[in-house]
């Protein structure tokens, strides 16, 4: 039984120039995430479930009790420890800049989604993490920069997520190892090996699409979604469709057995609803670690050169087969 400190510590010694900082700043995530699975545990008695006083993000969404919480965990450790130089988060328009000069000379900053599927929290549905870790391109001892954050998803150094669910996992991957997942035992407060080496099947039975969009997005979308759903070898349809509402669940779920996720735009949301950085980017990374693939449609996610912290794009990801076959459908540029 390996915990995810002697882990990343293992790692660490495969390279003797490392420094430490990456696997110091792993370590951080894990214990916010745990002091985040004790608050999410104890919401229903704690007066901490539905919304914050009604306030918004800035994407224009509610904000849930639990929201905020996870958030100030989260920069709260970080910015306490030695190894983080800012963050850009969800729940906050602007970057937090921590700067001291301890973190001034740290090389890595983090964006995240602190608790992805808030709004499943009043039923007890899967909710999660998102994480993306990069190297600074600003000089170390000054404080992090813009420039810092917006990269693109394939200079991403590590990335990971957290699903707080029947049971709390900790998947993280770095550009150097493969993606490992570690299961928190609750007994002694330790994430524990437990899904070396992940590699996602390149097929899969089910997809995860939210049907009420299907008459809002354009006609190639129609089109898979309706080939997912042909009568086949006796089943009502080719796929099962399961709808998490949580992106983290919905992708674990994919990273496990194979399937396929997909957000794409919609009339309504034509730029997509999902957040570049801190969501598909991440994603698609661990996801190509997985032997997967991630697409907007058009091109890799990770090739999407960002401009704004909060960029929406959409998405199409999974397992190789399945995103092979989406994107072998006619593309109609009529929208409806």
């Amino acid at each position: 039984m390996i915990t995810l400190d002697e882990f990343t510590i293992q790692q660490l010694r495969l390279y003797p120039q490392a420094t430490g900082e990456l696997s110091g700043l792993l370590r951080g995530i894990g214990l916010a995430a745990k002091m985040v699975n004790v608050q999410v545990n104890k919401a229903a008695i704690a007066d901490i479930l539905g919304e914050d006083g009604g306030a918004v993000n800035v994407q224009g969404e509610t904000v849930q009790k639990l929201d905020s919480l996870a958030n100030n965990t989260f920069i709260n450790v970080l910015r306490h420890g030695i190894h983080c130089a800012g963050i850009v988060s969800e729940e906050n328009e602007e970057m937090i800049v921590f700067d001291d000069p301890k973190n001034n000379q740290s090389k890595y900053v983090v964006l995240m989604d602190p608790l992805d599927g808030s709004s499943n929290t009043d039923v007890n549905a899967p909710i999660g993490t998102i994480f993306s870790i990069y190297r600074r391109v600003s000089k170390l001892g000054e404080p992090c920069t813009k420039e810092d954050f917006l990269q693109k998803g394939d200079n991403q150094f590590a990335a990971g997520y957290v699903l707080y669910g029947s049971s709390t996992m900790f998947v993280y991957g770095t550009r150097r190892h493969s993606v490992n997942g570690f299961t928190l035992d609750n007994s002694v407060g330790e994430f524990y090996l437990s899904n070396p080496h992940m590699q996602m099947p390149v097929d899969g039975k089910t997809y995860h699409f939210d049907y009420k969009y299907y008459h809002g997005v354009d006609q190639r979308v129609r089109t898979f979604l309706d080939y997912c759903n042909e009568p086949v070898d006796n089943l009502d349809g080719r796929f099962a469709n399961k709808n998490a509402g949580c992106m983290v669940a919905d992708m674990h779920r994919i990273f496990l057995k194979g399937g396929m996720f997909l957000y794409p735009t919609r009339k309504n949301k034509p730029q997509g609803k999902l957040r570049l950085m801190y969501e598909c980017n991440p994603m698609a990374f661990l996801t190509e670690l997985c032997g997967g693939s991630a697409t907007d449609g058009t091109r890799r996610i990770m090739e999407i050169e960002p401009t704004d912290y909060h960029e929406r794009t959409p998405i199409f990801i999974g397992s190789k087969h399945l995103v092979d076959q989406f994107e072998s459908c006619p593309v109609d540029d009529n929208h409806g």
